[in-house]
């Protein structure tokens, strides 16, 4: 009797294992845009994400330029960047939401969504890059600076990792996203 539930619950685990893979958790973390509206990932559901953490007065702040061209030309097929404005190194993001926003539509033409800003480390590090980053992720450890790129499968699930001095343009980044998109 012992086998029989064993193998009872392996097949139930066997039939569940795989619907639980599908529900990303990263889709289900409660955000607020930059405009302080609530949303989530799941607002992305189905496209391939490039979340960013992003700052205004960063040597990397450059890389807003690359990252509006990335959208622009792979936006129509599938592609969504997303901007996590952050403060957690060196200040470089001081400002408010209104600010930040400012100054990424006027400075960088910026239209790809922009969320409210968040830590993503220390003791205030929002639950979506605890999910990123935790031990649990696929690519765990703290972000090491502004511009930490984590690139996100249509299916919500986390394949790929690029650290801030990856740019926009890098070939292993376009190929990387090109091989998520060619998978949608």
């Amino acid at each position: 009797m012992k086998l029989t539930s064993l193998l009872t619950l392996a097949a139930a685990f066997t039939l569940t294992a795989p619907l639980l893979a599908n529900d990303p958790k990263l889709q289900a973390i409660p955000l607020k845009d930059i405009d302080g509206k609530d949303t989530s990932l799941k607002a992305f559901s189905g496209k391939v994400v490039l979340a960013v953490n992003v700052a205004s007065r960063c040597g990397n702040t450059k890389q807003y330029t690359g990252l509006q061209a990335l959208h622009d030309k792979l936006k129509d097929k599938g592609l969504v960047i997303v901007g996590f404005p952050c403060n957690d190194f060196g200040a470089q993001e001081p400002g408010s939401n209104t600010e930040i926003k400012e100054f990424c539509t006027s400075k960088y033409a910026v239209t790809f969504p922009m969320m409210d800003k968040l830590h993503v480390k220390g003791p205030e590090q929002h639950p979506l890059y605890k999910e990123l980053t935790g031990p649990g992720s696929a690519f765990p450890g703290d972000v090491k600076w502004n511009f930490g790129k984590f690139l996100i499968g249509a299916d919500g699930k986390v394949i790929a990792r690029f650290e801030p001095g990856v740019k926009p343009e890098d070939p292993k980044l376009v190929k990387a996203i090109e091989d998520a998109l060619a998978k949608k």
